[in-house]
């Protein structure tokens, strides 16, 4: 079976039959009443193609730059902690496929093989790392240095993490990991064989304010995404701070209950934005015609969480393949339907509700 013909809800279904219950818990599920996790979803559905026709569309691409590096899709890989959990190579099979098929992949703090394995099976492949502002500055600063040190290409500051969230499906709503699970991203040297998760993230600092974001930046020499944002004065104020991009994200559904759908709060921030930074965004993207609306609506490209893991979870390395194939050529053919034969021809008159 080739990966690449499966759609995303078969792939779905693959990855609840084959992952064991806590890994099906941490993958699928949401907080509160999953109310965000659903929206995330339906909100893109909600928005309509409204196609031009007789354009020249011959030849469609989709490649196109993120903060100046080439990718051959707009699709890009969004950071997910724990890929164990579906398959045994985890972060290390996701980046070999991410190479493959010419996009970026985001690698989580909380992955379990350290950033600097992760580049060295891709080689060549561009990456960024995702992290947390932690307690002990020292510690974030020593994770940025590491992160430039590989090579990676920026760093990718979530900044919705001011509390830790009750999940369902979870005893307690807290999520305690496999023993043999580690985290050498976010685990401190002193715990560094500790599979404690929820203790490690709940080092974040809470104090963390927007003077602090131009921190990453000065430690790591490295262009800084802000993720987590879905407030257009929000996204104003990380840019004056000095972000090159933002993420417009509610954490997949998975930390505020009844936060806006990213597809319902990007316009807000790519308006906020004005240009100056790039703008992405993720949660329940699930087709091409998906990441069109994205695009037309401004964003510069997409990142997509849970149909990664499902694709690894059911097929491995390829299954991660095929599913970025899958959203690329989707995109490819309602490019090609809305006539658009590059990105730049993704304008915010092509969609509406």
């Amino acid at each position: 079976m080739d990966p690449s013909e499966l759609d995303v809800s078969e792939l779905e279904q693959l990855a609840a039959e084959r992952l064991d219950p806590l890994g099906y818990s941490y993958v699928f599920r949401g907080s509160g009443d999953e109310v965000t996790l659903a929206d995330n979803v339906a909100a893109w559905q909600r928005l309509k193609l409204r196609p031009h026709v007789l354009r020249d569309v011959s030849a469609v691409t989709t490649a196109t730059t993120v903060l100046g590096t080439s990718v051959g899709t707009p699709v890009l890989v969004a950071p997910t902690a724990m890929h164990r959990f579906a398959s045994p190579d985890g972060e290390l099979a996701t980046a070999r496929a991410a190479a493959a098929v010419g996009t970026l992949m985001v690698v989580s703090m909380a992955a379990t093989f350290s950033l600097e394995e992760i580049a060295k099976v891709a080689p060549g492949a561009p990456h960024w790392q995702q992290m947390y502002m932690v307690r002990d500055r020292g510690l974030t600063r020593a994770l940025a240095e590491r992160t430039r040190d590989a090579g990676y290409q920026a760093i990718v500051a979530t900044v919705d993490g001011a509390a830790v969230p009750l999940r369902r499906g979870l005893e307690g709503g807290v999520l305690v990991p496999p023993p043999d699970f580690r985290f050498p991203n976010l685990a401190p040297p002193a715990l560094a064989d500790s599979s404690d998760l929820i203790g490690m993230i709940s080092e974040t600092d809470p104090a963390m304010s927007f003077d602090d974001l131009a921190s990453f930046g000065e430690w790591s020499g490295l262009p800084v995404v802000v993720k987590g944002v879905v407030r257009g004065d929000d996204a104003a104020r990380c840019v004056d701070a000095g972000a090159a991009a933002i993420a417009v994200s509610n954490h997949g559904g998975r930390q505020l209950d009844g936060c806006v759908a990213t597809a319902d709060a990007l316009a807000d921030v790519v308006d906020a934005v004005g240009g100056r930074a790039e703008v992405y965004v993720d949660g329940g993207i699930r087709n091409g015609r998906d990441v069109t609306k994205a695009l037309a609506l401004g964003a510069r490209a997409v990142m997509v969480g849970r149909p990664i893991v499902w694709a690894l979870a059911a097929f491995g390395e390829d299954g991660v393949r095929g599913v970025v194939r899958r959203l690329t050529t989707d995109l490819e053919r309602t490019m090609a339907f809305c006539g658009a034969a590059s990105l730049d021809d993704l304008t915010r008159d092509l969609v509406t509700r």
